[in-house]
């Protein structure tokens, strides 16, 4: 390979980098304003949301590097690996995972918890990439898109029995990943109806699932649907610029765990509509990088992992703001690189240095 090859393959998406840069430092000062009030009523610290968060930034970043340097097809290599691990670990959090908030998501790993659904995503991407690459001249076919959806429902099932929310993801993502490498389009409206009917029982199984979709229609009627009244106070008193960074009200214990799903309320409050707007334009941006990286590669395997990060990163903002603002049913989904868990942040930046390598080989 000649010195001005290699300096061409190992030219990395700056745009994306400094995106990504942007949100993370983003949501580490507007996490810190979030947090404090429950970090000094809770451990005495007002910091202590703020610190947790930024150590597993750093360790996320630095996987982001690590992960960028490398090739991508080493990754996908591992792909059958990594997703047998995901189900897994799926299953030990269903037998032996610590319960937080009425929730059994988190395995301890000594003195740090660990969420596997976050690691499944990746999994997810990695394995649908390596799979259809390796059927890439029989695409077309309505069986290819049941045989493919097929080999996610046992990885949807371990962690949907417990989070629905990234169930739904991960079923997004194969959808998402379907239609990139399909060149059909009417056979989507069959799935689409089969993916709606799945929803639809899983939402049946369980009675608290049903109880959701009683609060999202009428929240003031339900002692659970304190949350999301709370959440829209915050919004419309944002107004147009907001209070100011640090300046919430609702913060101070009236929307609960606000360092958590609901911390866009938050943001509207103190940053109001120009700040929310710009948040979001970022994200934008970042799904338009992705977009481009994607349409630029040089093999599928390329474009379907850039394909599956937009896809998971779109479907997980889309959802989380319109959980917020209480346009659809609350599904207990984070906001991407801003609200507060580690797990969360260290693979959504890893994710982002698959990104980066595969925009190096383009």
């Amino acid at each position: 390979m000649s010195g001005g090859e290699k300096k061409k393959t190992e030219k990395i998406d700056m745009t994306l980098l400094a995106l990504v840069l942007l949100l993370a430092a983003f949501g580490l000062v507007i996490l810190f304003s979030t947090s404090a009030y429950n970090g000094r009523v809770r451990f005495h610290d007002s910091a202590y949301y703020f610190k947790k968060q930024f150590f597993a930034t750093a360790l996320g970043l630095a996987a982001m590097y690590a992960v960028s340097r490398m090739n991508y097809h080493f990754f996908v290599s591992l792909a059958p690996a990594a997703y047998l691990l995901s189900m897994a670990l799926s299953t030990a959090v269903l037998l032996v995972g610590q319960e937080i908030n009425g929730s059994k998501r988190w395995l301890n790993l000594g003195p740090l918890s660990f969420q596997p659904s976050e690691f499944a995503k990746v999994a997810v991407i990695l394995f649908l990439a390596w799979q259809i690459d390796r059927t890439k001249k029989n695409t077309s076919g309505f069986w290819f898109m049941c045989r493919t959806m097929l080999t996610l429902l046992p990885i949807v099932g371990l962690v949907g029995s417990n989070n629905l929310s990234t169930a739904i993801i991960i079923l997004g993502i194969g959808v998402i990943l379907i239609f990139v490498s399909n060149p059909r389009y009417m056979q989507f409206i069959g799935l689409g109806g089969a993916g709606i009917g799945f929803i639809g029982v899983f939402l049946a199984a369980e009675s608290y699932r049903l109880e959701r979709l009683a609060i999202w229609r009428n929240p003031e009627k339900y002692e659970k649907g304190f949350q999301t009244i709370q959440g829209l106070y915050a919004i419309g008193s944002g107004g147009l610029f907001g209070r100011g960074l640090g300046s919430s009200l609702q913060k101070l214990g009236f929307v609960p765990e606000a360092q958590n799903d609901m911390i866009f309320s938050i943001i509207c409050e103190e940053l109001g509509l120009v700040g929310a707007s710009a948040l979001i334009l970022i994200f934008a941006l970042l799904l338009w990088r992705l977009c481009v990286i994607s349409m630029h590669c040089r093999d599928l395997q390329g474009t379907l992992i850039c394909a599956g990060i937009m896809g998971h990163m779109a479907i997980q903002v889309i959802l989380n703001i319109a959980v917020v603002t209480n346009t659809i049913p609350n599904t207990g989904i984070t906001l991407p690189f801003i609200s507060y868990g580690g797990t969360s942040v260290v693979f959504l930046l890893a994710e982002m240095g698959l990104a980066l390598s595969v925009s190096s080989h383009r």
